[in-house]
């Protein structure tokens, strides 16, 4: 077992005597594809080897690598023929996925042991608040350690947990340092450990918004938590306020108890296409299919969304997003696809190739949100709508009964872009 990395916590066991902080923990199972596939195939173990797509298909990506493919440069994320390139004896594995569902529970169930709030995060993470569990089974690293200890003996999985006073800061203390260890971020230790970072390495900054960071000149989590919380607000809206109180420990999400429904923030659908959309109407086609699934999704949540996003990657990965506000709460394809396509045609030359895109409607609202009132000469719109609304929520109950291919879009039919009849794009 790999060594613990120490705090002054880890010694003083100081956020155990504080009984105002709670005690989280951060679970993160060590490359749990790749780890599954070596539990199922032992001969992959010593060999560089990598979860992936389907090599003959534009799927075809790394989804995990092994410790002995990590040494070779291998990536997450990134193409065949890249990490090929890297590592020509790249051992390719398909991916079981029945596995990593089945390994995931068990895991859980591990957790489980030691309290009841455990917050799934991924298949591979999840967030625990073990504040009551002290009197039973120690400290929070000393729970941490007996996890690590417990789950390897009966999974043959490893995991790294990070301990700490909020969930922000125990997901950071999980990746400080992998594989197999537990990392303390305590009051008294978090800023001399998280301040030095890259400001990537932060809870939700992706390369996007780290390199509008950067170009404001916020470097490091230090920066970010010195900075302006006004500044950061002008730049990422709600998100950027949200942002600085993460970096300054005020994170008081809690941990949900385990089955706790997760509030639904978006509901979208994105899919790689098997060749590259080609002009307008390729990406009509693909629109109205993406629509058309968000739409009803929203429908069975009784939600609906109050703006509609959409990301482009080029076939040479460039990547956009866009979003549009609507003027009313819609569950309506037709809305999301008119939105969809303005969003497009305003920011995407449609004569450029198109590898992958999603539609996703975000703003969540109850679906008896009315929005804005409707003016006395517009009551035949919104009779409209209404009669709209039935005809969609007909659909759905149409597909729920005889399936979902039971009712398509024409235009979908014999198309050679590997859009099933009702689509068969993955859900966001």
């Amino acid at each position: 077992m790999s060594e613990t990395a120490l705090s002054p916590l880890c010694a003083g066991c100081s956020i155990d005597s504080d009984m105002a902080d709670r005690i989280i923990l951060h679970c993160d199972c060590n490359a749990f594809y790749a780890s599954v596939e070596c539990l199922l195939h032992p001969e992959y173990r010593d060999v560089p080897m990598a979860v992936c797509g389907d090599p003959n298909s534009r799927h075809g990506v790394v989804l995990a690598k092994n410790e002995a493919a990590k040494r070779y440069g291998v990536q997450t994320a990134e193409t065949i023929w890249q990490a090929r390139r890297k590592c020509p004896g790249l051992v390719l594995a398909p991916p079981h996925r029945e596995e990593y569902v089945r390994y995931s529970r068990l895991v859980n169930e591990i957790y489980l042991r030691y309290t009841d709030q455990v917050e799934p995060f991924s298949i591979d993470e999840s967030w625990l608040d073990v504040t009551g569990s002290g009197l039973l089974f120690g400290s929070g690293p000393e729970i941490a350690d007996e996890l690590r200890r417990v789950v390897e003996e009966e999974t043959g999985l490893t995991i790294s947990v990070g301990v700490s006073f909020n969930k922000t800061f125990a997901k950071l203390g999980s990746d400080y340092k992998k594989p197999n260890a537990t990392t303390v971020l305590s009051r008294e230790t978090w800023q001399s450990l998280l301040y030095p970072l890259p400001v990537e390495r932060f809870l939700f900054v992706g390369e996007s918004a780290a390199q509008k960071l950067r170009q404001t000149g916020i470097h490091t989590i230090g920066d970010l938590a010195n900075a302006r919380r006004e500044r950061l607000v002008s730049l990422f809206g709600k998100n950027g306020g949200e942002l600085w109180d993460m970096a300054n420990g005020l994170d008081e999400a809690p941990v949900r108890h385990f089955g706790e429904a997760r509030e639904v923030k978006s509901v979208g659908n994105g899919m790689t296409f098997r060749r590259d959309l080609a002009g307008a109407e390729d990406i009509s086609l693909a629109v109205s299919v993406l629509a058309d699934s968000t739409a009803a999704r929203m429908r069975r949540h009784h939600i609906k969304c109050t703006t509609v996003q959409v990301t482009i990657r080029s076939p040479n990965f460039h990547t956009i997003t866009r979003q549009k506000r609507l003027p009313l709460p819609t569950f309506l394809a037709a809305d999301i696809r008119a939105a969809a396509l303005d969003l497009i045609r305003a920011s995407w030359n449609e004569r450029a190739p198109i590898r992958m895109l999603t539609v996703t409607g975000s703003g969540i609202v109850p679906e008896d949100a009315t929005g804005e009132q409707l003016s006395l000469f517009e009551t035949g719109s919104a009779a409209k709508r209404e009669k709209q609304e039935h005809l969609e929520a007909a659909l759905n109950q149409i597909r729920d009964k005889f399936g979902r291919d039971s009712l398509s879009i024409g235009s979908v039919l014999h198309n050679d872009l590997g859009i099933g009849k009702y689509g068969n794009q993955k859900n966001e």
